[in-house]
């Protein structure tokens, strides 16, 4: 009886252990729903029905926000912790370095986020999620449900969510008085191209952080 309880354990705690995998190669694409609560178009109704695709290989990572007016990829270095941003707005095309404080500066505002759990599950691209609630230095709320299946190895990519026990399937992020609302549609585990970590070597006016904050000449 004792080797069989003994047995029972050691297989549900292996399968605890399969259960979560961490992500090291995968693409992620979330799909954006806009609400600006006003009848009035907004100028941030543009990016409705837009698109976010997650690259993730090793630490490094890639995010991409896809829409209307144009693209915008994040591209995070994982052994060095440097961020470049590139935007790509038809003629306009900006590629923004950061250093790892810079970033930090950036999302500086996610800093101190707490989250509070509840037994409220439902399931996102086939994945069993669960509802959190994210509070913000400042007092202010969102909801996120989050899959404990799957464990990011670097989750700078979302800073919002970093601190969750796995990877956000859903949730709030707010653009002003705009609450937009990003969706987990598909998760590809094929290898991740190096080259979607390359940075390009012309057509992009370079700026460093301070100068796209303003702060240069």
């Amino acid at each position: 009886m004792k080797y069989l309880y003994t047995l029972i354990m050691a297989l549900s705690v292996g399968g605890s252990i399969e259960a979560q995998r961490k992500l090291t190669e995968a693409t992620i694409s979330y799909d954006i729903l806009i609400n600006t609560s006003n009848s009035t178009p907004q100028a941030a109704d543009l990016l409705d029905g837009a698109t976010s695709v997650i690259y993730l290989k090793g630490t490094s990572s890639r995010s991409e926000m896809i829409s209307s007016l144009g693209t915008q990829a994040t591209i995070i270095d994982g052994k060095s912790g440097d961020v470049t941003v590139l935007k790509d707005y038809g003629e306009q095309r900006y590629m923004i370095s950061l250093t790892p404080a810079n970033w930090k500066q950036s999302n500086k505002k996610y800093e101190g986020i707490t989250f509070t759990y509840y037994d409220e599950f439902k399931t996102i691209a086939g994945y069993k999620c669960q509802k959190a609630l994210g509070k913000l230095a400042d007092g202010s709320t969102f909801t996120v449900y989050f899959t404990k299946e799957l464990l990011p190895a670097n989750k700078d990519f979302q800073y919002l969510n970093k601190n969750l026990p796995g990877l956000a399937m859903q949730y709030e992020a707010s653009m002003g008085k705009t609450l937009v609302t990003y969706t987990v549609s598909t998760i590809n585990f094929n290898p991740v191209p190096l080259t979607k970590f390359d940075l390009p070597k012309s057509g992009y006016r370079v700026m460093t952080y301070e100068e796209s904050m303003g702060g240069g000449n």
